[in-house]
């Protein structure tokens, strides 16, 4: 029961969530809730409100529901104002929540549980800072009595309090998780509790393309804020996350081998998550050429579909060449490079080529800037959901090896890495 919750709160939260942050931009409005809590009992008040960067125009709350009947679930657009007071909450009154423009831009969500019962506990709905003090109290009723309670992160007892709260004097993203609680009245829900602190690094990659033929050099490094120290550099193949490969903030390879396809980012010691960046290396003799990394809306983009010359080894786009974009014919080009002059968020999506020489893999091209999303890219959901969520590693192990079958008509296994070496690893 509560994994299926997990499950369900996760997902919705994590897309809602990530509606108005990608590619580091910062949403034009956020959503505030008074008091900051994720749950309350009923027939309690609380506010929400949208917070607008200049004019408020056209700038209104949504909220997703989830009823018992799952035909009955889903965006309630009846839904629609920019500022809401529940002075007696009902439990039809839990959902996510969020602010939505006319033009479809979003903010923060936040996820709200209106409890029946008679416990609940008193968490942040909106995320905390690393290092922030954070107590989390047991509450019975609306009464300010004390009773013992028990403390639960991600299913695990974590502490036994007689005073019905529980301090966190400095959070870290180690504290990140699904609590809940129990006293001699009940148990409460679970309500996930964010910690911020994701953007301290960034992975870049050089070139930045998101397909390789075997044999050509890749780079990879952490750009990090301050301090490197701590950092290091982690990848997923389609056999699971490959624990083994364990490498300081920088990471080159002379000679690529179709092992080293994989999904890649850099995690602090305590968890921390930068970007994460998908790349294959394509045994054939074709490869799409493709930014690895989102680009912007209205940037001008050069997708080029390349072969290596059997003889010299060099690699050239002057084929004729066929582009899709999930899975339709889009363009034929003499030159085998099609152009994009102003990407936008519709040039979003899964391309590959053809040409007299073979078939390149299919690669997602991530477009960022203003408009809504409702979906997020695979590499940032993994990043995200290895972080959160190791319920739903499985499923992401499916999604990867479907993916890979797709691309390269077999799944590969990955080969032992070197020994994990402090700052630079070159792998021959």
């Amino acid at each position: 029961m509560e994994r299926t919750y997990l499950l369900t709160l996760l997902l919705t939260t994590l897309v809602y969530s990530s509606l108005g942050h990608r590619g580091g931009r910062s949403p034009s409005a956020s959503l505030s809730i008074s008091p900051d809590r994720s749950q309350f009992l009923e027939y309690m008040s609380f506010s929400l409100s949208c917070e607008v960067q200049g004019s408020s125009t056209g700038w209104r709350l949504k909220r997703y529901t989830a009823t018992v009947k799952p035909s009955e679930s889903g965006v309630d657009w009846g839904f629609n104002q920019s500022n809401y007071v529940i002075k007696t909450a009902k439990t039809s009154d839990s959902g996510v929540y969020w602010c939505e423009s006319g033009s479809g831009e979003h903010s923060n969500a936040v996820n709200i549980t209106v409890h029946g019962g008679a416990v609940i506990l008193e968490s942040p709905a909106l995320p905390v800072t690393e290092d922030d003090s954070v107590t989390l109290r047991c509450k019975y009723q609306a009464t300010p009595a004390e009773l013992t309670a028990d403390f639960y992160k991600d299913g695990s007892l974590i502490g036994t309090e007689t005073t019905g709260e529980m301090t966190i004097p400095a959070v870290s993203k180690s504290d990140e998780g699904l609590y809940k609680c129990n006293n001699s009245e009940g148990e409460s829900p679970a309500s996930w509790m964010t910690v911020k602190g994701w953007s301290s690094a960034s992975l870049s990659i050089s070139p930045d393309r998101s397909q390789f033929l075997e044999y050509k050099s890749v780079s990879l490094s952490c750009e990090v804020q301050a301090s490197a120290a701590g950092w290091r550099l982690k990848r997923y193949t389609v056999t699971g996350v490959d624990w083994g490969f364990n490498h300081g903030s920088n990471y080159v390879i002379k000679t690529a081998k179709t092992s080293d396809s994989g999904v890649y980012w850099c995690e602090s010691r305590s968890g921390q998550c930068s970007n994460a960046v998908n790349f294959t290396v394509h045994g054939g003799a074709v490869i799409l050429e493709s930014p690895a990394l989102p680009v912007t809306e209205g940037d001008s983009v050069t997708l080029r579909c390349r072969h290596e010359d059997k003889k010299t080894k060099d690699t050239s786009s002057n084929l004729t060449a066929d582009f899709y974009k999930d899975g339709s014919l889009i363009r034929t080009e003499m030159t085998g490079e099609m152009t994009i002059p102003a990407v936008s968020k519709s040039n979003e999506g899964l391309y590959k080529c053809n040409n007299s020489e073979g078939e390149s893999p299919e690669s997602w091209m991530t477009v960022t800037g203003p408009g809504p999303v409702w979906s997020i890219s695979l590499p940032r959901l993994l990043c995200s959901l290895l972080v959160v969520s190791p319920y739903l590693l499985v499923t992401i192990v499916l999604l990867v090896k479907f993916h890979r079958r797709r691309a390269q008509g077999e799944t590969r296994e990955p080969r032992k890495t070197h020994q994990d070496q402090p700052g630079q690893h070159v792998e021959e």
